[in-house]
């Protein structure tokens, strides 16, 4: 199990400081949680993860089931020795996949509503189904995408593969809804992830904490019903889930509905949101873990996340030639093995050498970004800035 303690409350927002004590770890919180999807954060070593400060790591259950196997990781002793990871760890329940290749792939779209014209909202209405999985009452169809084989994934399911992965914190079992589900089916779906987190409390036989999963799209009325039902099941902390609406507004009011109707003495976690310039924000409406495969994904794509005066950043894009010439750190003012070693010509060389390395090396100083980032948010609450 896990126990969380916050230690300083913020006097101008809902900002809190806190630390979350785990079997393999203390996590201080604010924190953010980089996104090892097949039990790696692609391009690095555990070890050197671990070196970017990182805290904790969230792993993919789904995936993870696909291959190598639940079975085989519960074997070698875990997940934390499967992946020579000493540090916390996390794994969701496949309920985003429920949305990601479902609905998600259908429209091609995220989390967010971006409102396009071309895009409404009511594109999903009651008894719609995505057309690569079927979503039932008692759980979801998936195709394989490895041999193309039906498998079953439901709440019961869910909670036996986290229990043999291992991880310290697992997520009860939700359907992430889509940005273009009408309210009909949202409230449809919100209904059926409350009958699955009831399932999933009573399956879960093991020692590990479980999150409950709020839902209810952009609807005020149902988040509210959803944080309610979900704070009154045998949760160790709670994820905000689904969709989050219309842009950082959107957001900002789904927020500001739920966290105030959960537990206060549970930590809060905002599933698959990440990007620096929500950071502050989100923490001052009182989330303490959020994770996202920004920091990881663009880094693989030959972009560096860099300082730009105290409080602001800039991304820059190593693929450029103009990067050729350019005799700089990534950062002046990054501390991170890479800029103290590399230069950015020599990256966009790697980059445009297609060698792996490029990779490695942004993804690491992004990580490390990340994480400063992060840690000089816990020291404002500290000092009482935010």
């Amino acid at each position: 199990m896990i126990k969380f303690r916050i230690l300083k409350r913020s006097r101008k927002s809902r900002a809190r400081l806190g630390v979350i004590e785990t079997p393999h770890g203390v996590i201080e919180t604010p924190a953010f949680v980089p996104v090892a999807t097949q039990a790696v954060i692609k391009t690095l070593t555990s070890e050197e993860v671990a070196s970017t400060g990182s805290q904790l790591l969230i792993s993919n259950t789904f995936h993870l089931h696909l291959k190598p196997g639940e079975d085989l990781v519960r074997r070698v002793g875990g997940i934390h020795n499967f992946m020579n990871w000493k540090r916390p760890l996390m794994t969701d329940s496949g309920g985003f996949q429920v949305f990601s290749l479902g609905f998600g792939m259908d429209f091609n779209s995220g989390k967010m509503f971006k409102g396009r014209e071309d895009m409404p909202e009511n594109l999903i209405s009651m008894g719609s189904q995505p057309r690569n999985l079927k979503i039932t009452e008692d759980g979801v169809y998936f195709r394989s995408p490895l041999d193309g084989k039906e498998l079953f994934l439901g709440p019961k399911e869910s909670i036996k593969i986290q229990g043999k992965l291992g991880a310290d914190i697992i997520f009860a079992f939700d359907e992430c809804t889509s940005p273009h589900a009408n309210y009909d089916y949202v409230k449809k779906a919100m209904e059926r992830t409350h009958r699955w987190a009831e399932i999933c409390v009573t399956a879960k036989k093991s020692d590990q904490a479980m999150f409950g999963i709020v839902q209810g799209s952009r609807f005020q009325n149902l988040r509210k019903e959803s944080a309610k039902f979900i704070n009154s099941l045998e949760f160790s902390g709670y994820g905000i889930g689904g969709d989050l609406g219309d842009g950082v507004a959107g957001m900002n009011k789904v927020l500001d509905w739920t966290l105030p109707l959960l537990n206060d003495a549970l930590p809060r976690h905002l599933l698959g949101i990440g990007y620096l310039g929500d950071m502050e924000n989100v923490v001052k409406r009182g989330i303490d873990l959020f994770d996202c495969i920004v920091p990881t994904h663009y880094g693989r794509r030959g972009i560096a996340f860099v300082a730009r005066g105290a409080n602001s950043f800039d991304k820059l894009n190593l693929g450029k030639s103009l990067f050729l010439k350019d005799k700089d750190p990534l950062d002046k003012k990054c501390d991170c093995l890479v800029c103290q070693n590399y230069r950015r010509h020599y990256i966009a060389h790697l980059l445009r050498a297609k060698e792996i390395t490029a990779m490695k090396l942004l993804t690491f100083h992004n990580l490390h970004f990340f994480s400063k980032f992060v840690e000089n948010i816990r020291n404002k609450i500290k000092e009482g800035k935010i």
